[in-house]
């Protein structure tokens, strides 16, 4: 027996929400983050204004919602990733960061989002940025942290140039060059030169001194 497709107030909510938050994307995509005017919203979604305050509350909710639902780091933790943790969370990091790195890249609406955030300071900027922060922290506490003892803090500042190089290279080849160093991160060949290279660093970040 088929089963019944409900109809009503709560679904038409959810579907003119979820078309509110697409608008955002694609205003990111073609405007970018200076386009994220209510109106301008509206008016790609289809909608009057006042859904927007209705639903969301307002027009930097809409926005903080869509940017949490497209942001990498605030959405991980150690329960996302399937490995085994005796390790200390070296197959966990490799993992996260070699998914970051391919997943910014196809994420066009993200790449906005940090450029953004590189080039103003907003209220939902920082909190978007305090989420990350509090996402990995968690990683850290719980499992790299203890296995690392008082060397902890290097396996975080090496954590930290592998991550910001993920974005910083998908950022750099894709509005302004194809290659960084000499190596084509538009080419197969170049990415996965990168992505051994990731893997790598991690395992060398993991033997003890």
């Amino acid at each position: 027996m088929p089963r019944k497709v409900v109809q009503g107030p709560i679904r038409d909510k959810e579907k003119t929400k979820q078309k509110l938050l697409a608008a955002v994307g694609k205003i990111l995509r073609v405007k970018g983050y200076s386009g994220l005017k209510v109106s301008k919203i509206a008016a790609v979604a289809g909608f009057d204004k006042k859904l927007i305050y209705e639903y969301f509350g307002s027009t930097d909710k809409l926005i903080d919602e869509y940017i949490r639902s497209q942001d990498y780091w605030s959405k991980i933790s150690q329960d996302s990733v399937d490995v085994d943790l005796s390790d200390g969370g070296k197959e966990l990091c490799k993992k996260a960061v070699l998914a970051q790195f391919e997943s910014f890249r196809k994420n066009k609406e993200l790449q906005k989002i940090i450029l953004w955030e590189l080039s103003e300071s907003k209220p939902i900027l920082k909190k978007l940025n305090e989420q990350r922060e509090e996402a990995g922290e968690v990683l850290f506490e719980n499992i790299i942290d203890p296995y690392f003892g008082d060397q902890a803090i290097r396996t975080r500042a090496i954590m930290a140039l592998l991550v910001s190089g993920a974005y910083y290279l998908n950022l750099y080849t894709g509005y302004n060059a194809n290659k960084f160093c000499g190596v084509d991160l538009k080419s197969d060949e170049g990415r996965k030169a990168i992505e051994d290279a990731i893997a790598e660093l991690i395992d060398l970040s993991y033997v003890k001194k």
